[in-house]
């Protein structure tokens, strides 16, 4: 008899998905009821609706944005991700302005966000790979260099690239990775740690008057291939200047003629570039090499700064390998995350 009284109750609900299913359709009744027969639905709204334009006009047009200015067109591209969130705002204006046409109009920015960034959000990590490499702008005030290595060496990296190398740091570096890496060199404030053989290691000049970019070949099992690492120059957000990129911009130059340049038909290009992949002024660079988080990683892999990580400006960046899988590593004493790759060397076999 107990279980017959359970079975009622249940049934005649109280708590069932039909009920459930109901009660949302009250709620959905109640919020858009006062939109039927409102000829007003069309002609509210229209500030909401220019905005969401205006929005799709600058996600979806960025490249046109000039940097004659203060490099905005470069700002812009830096946080171009960021500019997604707006679309949840507008979205929750339209509704509350009851405006048709503010939501017809809020999923044109949408769409492009989707368009430009809806890739990265799928997880393209592969099996397999022959070669971890990882990258790390380890920052010249870190106060724990010796543990800041450690943990970039616990990601089993077969190669490692450190940035903005302080050089009364150096020895502490050194003798931290000592154990893991037999071979390494340091150029300026860059620097490649190796557990393969490394051979005609040289600085690369990317007009700064001083060392933050250096190439090496590493004899790997799978082959060589041309190992670069670099530091590009810091960019700054000035109210009275802009975005002030030019000595950037020049070194991303200079980076990208080094590269084409290459002999060898295998190359990774590590380091901080102080710029995403989606900031024209990496052309030089990004035109001619492969992300391996795009290719191969899960989101946007953002690396700067590490409290609250914003951009992607930490790279690594393949051609002649194939990306298998790409991730951010934990953070460390440095302002940046460090981020590691796994490559496959013959690309035949993917």
């Amino acid at each position: 008899m107990a279980q017959q009284a359970y079975v009622t109750e249940t049934a005649g609900g109280g708590s069932g998905p039909e009920h459930r299913g109901s009660r949302l359709r009250r709620v959905a009744a109640r919020v858009t009821g006062g939109w039927r027969g409102d000829p007003r639905i069309w002609r509210r709204g229209l500030i909401v609706a220019l905005l969401a334009v205006l929005l799709t006009v600058v996600m979806g047009a960025h490249a046109y944005i000039p940097n004659s200015v203060g490099n905005l067109g470069s700002l812009t591209e830096t946080f171009l991700p960021w500019l997604g969130l707006f679309v949840p705002l507008l979205l929750l204006l339209a509704l509350v302005r009851r405006s048709a046409t503010a939501l017809i109009a809020v999923l044109l920015p949408a769409v492009v966000w989707v368009n430009l960034f809806g890739g990265l959000l799928t997880d393209k990590a592969g099996t397999g790979g022959d070669l971890t490499v990882a990258t790390h702008n380890v920052n010249a005030d870190n106060a724990d260099p010796s543990g800041t290595a450690r943990d970039v060496a616990a990601s089993g990296a077969d190669v490692v690239a450190l940035e903005e190398l302080r050089a009364a740091a150096v020895p502490t570096y050194e003798a931290a990775l000592a154990s893991t890496y037999k071979y390494h060199s340091v150029q300026g404030t860059v620097g490649v740690w190796s557990k393969y053989p490394l051979s005609d290691v040289r600085p690369v000049d990317i007009k700064l008057g001083w060392t933050r970019a250096m190439r090496a070949t590493v004899s790997a099992p799978g082959g060589q291939l041309a190992v670069y690492v670099a530091h590009l120059p810091s960019v700054r957000v000035k109210l009275e200047a802009g975005f002030t990129a030019r000595q950037r911009d020049t070194s991303a130059d200079a980076l990208g003629e080094a590269i084409a340049a290459e002999g060898l038909d295998r190359v990774i290009l590590l380091g901080d570039l102080n710029g995403t992949m989606n900031d024209r002024a990496l052309n030089a660079v990004t035109a001619q090499m492969r992300s391996t988080q795009g290719a191969a990683g899960s989101g946007f892999g953002f690396s700067w700064p590490a409290s609250f990580p914003m951009a992607r400006i930490d790279q690594i960046m393949v051609k002649g390998v194939e990306p298998v899988t790409s991730w951010t590593l934990p953070q460390t004493g440095s302002d940046h995350l460090p981020v590691a790759a796994r490559v496959r060397m013959d690309m035949s076999a993917s």
